[in-house]
């Protein structure tokens, strides 16, 4: 069970549930912890726990038979996911893996399933939810197959500010180029020019630790 001070920093989506709604989920969550580059679950695996990033970063992808890999998305702090799968009670279909050390927060999938059958905060939540992750996800299978390297950059950064998905984000990421490229899926020495043309056409400001974003909005557009 978590304690209230960490539940309070990691649920921002129990604003508007009850009491008992709370403590209900509150007790219903555990606390995991990967180191960089561990594997939290494998594509065909079951992991019965919608999850929720309190430190660290997430990558989840997929490997076509083909050999081609496919980055979906990158879950930084505050980032929930594995709802659609845990809802339909069914194997994961994707890899995650920890791009840095990482605590994971989960909740159980009789604790979600009560939620999910007794509040309408937390319904609300889980529309807003997917519907924002079903655009990311048809949005970066677009960009994969349509847009350049530096393009692909500019869009998973833009994700990262995205408010609904990571309520914690700020305008300064803090994430490593090495980060960037794996989930951009280009090299390391690419990443390091696409930041350069980003910074160069005023969209980010490229820091010691990670990015500022000054134009999300750019970066969606940048590279069409």
């Amino acid at each position: 069970m978590l304690s209230e001070r960490v539940f309070s920093h990691v649920a921002h989506w129990a604003e508007g549930m009850t009491a008992a709604e709370r403590d209900r989920a509150r007790r219903g969550m555990t606390e995991r912890a990967y180191k960089a580059d561990d594997t939290i679950c494998h594509k065909g695996d079951r992991l019965d726990y919608w999850t929720g990033v309190a430190h660290g970063l997430v990558k989840i992808s997929a490997i076509s038979s083909s050999g081609k890999a496919m980055t979906f998305a990158g879950i930084g702090p505050g980032g929930w996911f594995g709802e659609g799968s845990v809802l339909k009670k069914e194997p994961r279909k994707y890899d995650l893996v920890a791009l840095r050390d990482t605590r994971l927060i989960m909740m159980s999938q009789a604790t979600f399933e009560w939620l999910f059958e007794h509040s309408v905060a937390f319904n609300r939540f889980l529309v807003r939810q997917l519907n924002e992750r079903m655009g990311q996800f048809i949005a970066t299978i677009e960009h994969d197959r349509m847009l350049g390297p530096a393009a692909r950059v500019a869009r998973h950064i833009a994700w990262l500010c995205n408010p609904v998905l990571y309520p914690r984000s700020g305008p300064t990421i803090e994430i490593s180029q090495e980060e960037l490229a794996l989930l951009a899926g280009v090299s390391r020495q690419s990443v390091n020019k696409c930041l350069q043309e980003i910074e160069a056409a005023g969209l980010v400001k490229v820091e010691r630790t990670g990015v500022t974003v000054l134009d999300v909005g750019g970066l969606f557009r940048f590279g069409d």
